[in-house]
């Protein structure tokens, strides 16, 4: 046995059973099957990808010149991919758009509701954004799986809101922003929390 095997608490070695792709695989195969959402194979992997990509921020933010990240609205980075002159580069961006918006939207909708840029608008604007992609599309194949994301987009976001209720513990005060969710979008991922919760007349 290695030393460099990690140890829990009680002294057990710990190994690893699964990398992070075959992690997200289940977690989003069983959230779909949660939000009953048939999906093309090629959008199940984009997803898993997209999860993979996103395990840390540096993968959420661009670059700026001197190597440290930036955050910027998304409304400029849509208007900085239309007035693009690279077609190809506008892809890129549009895709980024999509997939910032889907991230954020899916694991932290609840935060959302507490800023004046709130739910509604990134899934508005991710599921533009993925609509563009698409349009800027030469791949037929890549041109669906982007279609798809745009088309349900906010079924896409209860899926990643699945998983992150998979690995992030839940508290009360969890629960209450999950209110203000269903109330406002009246989501069915949202409506079954709150049923397993108790809530079972709010998700009525």
């Amino acid at each position: 046995m290695s030393n460099d095997e990690p140890r829990n608490g009680s002294g057990d070695t710990l190994k690893l059973v699964a990398g992070p792709k075959e992690f997200f695989y289940e977690l989003i195969r069983d959230a779909l099957k949660a939000q009953r959402l048939a999906i093309l194979p090629d959008t199940e992997f984009y997803l898993v990808h997209l999860m993979e990509r996103f395990m840390t921020t540096d993968s959420l933010f661009p670059r700026a010149g001197d190597g440290s990240s930036r955050e910027e609205p998304l409304a400029i980075m849509m208007l900085d991919a239309h007035e693009h002159p690279a077609p190809e580069q506008q892809r890129l961006i549009f895709r980024h758009v999509g997939d910032f918006s889907l991230y954020v939207s899916g694991f932290f909708q609840e935060s959302l509701n507490r800023k004046i840029v709130d739910l509604d608008y990134y899934i508005g604007m991710g599921g533009a954004a993925y609509r563009a992609a698409a349009e800027r599309e030469g791949s037929q194949q890549k041109q669906q799986v982007y279609g798809e994301l745009s088309q349900k987009f906010s079924n896409f976001v209860d899926v990643l809101a699945c998983v992150s209720d998979k690995t992030t513990p839940r508290s009360e005060t969890d629960l209450l922003r999950m209110y203000e969710v269903w109330m406002r979008t009246r989501s069915e991922r949202a409506a079954r929390a709150l049923q397993d919760a108790g809530f079972t007349k709010a998700a009525e």
